[in-house]
């Protein structure tokens, strides 16, 4: 079973995803290499922004076995994604 891959679609003229960026490092450090964090430039990846559909920076992306769990649009907080990203782990 694969861990779970999550991505964060950014821009770097986006005042929100500054504010996302430290939240994912710290959900980062407590999940460790259980949980794969990808930043996703949306001016430099149209091509996956639109895979997936996305039409707000920040969008988080949480994949597991190849099958998108949930998409978070806006900041989002450590307790929520730690929430989210529990039960996917191991």
């Amino acid at each position: 079973m694969a861990k779970p891959i999550l991505y964060d679609f950014f821009a770097t003229w986006c005042g929100p995803c500054r504010i996302q960026g430290p939240i994912l490092e710290e959900v980062g450090k407590k999940f460790g290499d259980s949980v794969e964090i990808k930043k996703v430039d949306v001016d430099q990846h149209m091509d996956l922004a639109e895979k997936y559909s996305i039409r707000v920076v920040p969008t988080l992306i949480i994949e597991k076995d190849g099958s998108v769990v949930q998409m978070l649009e806006g900041v989002t907080d450590g307790r929520t994604l730690e929430n989210l990203l529990r039960p996917l782990v191991g």
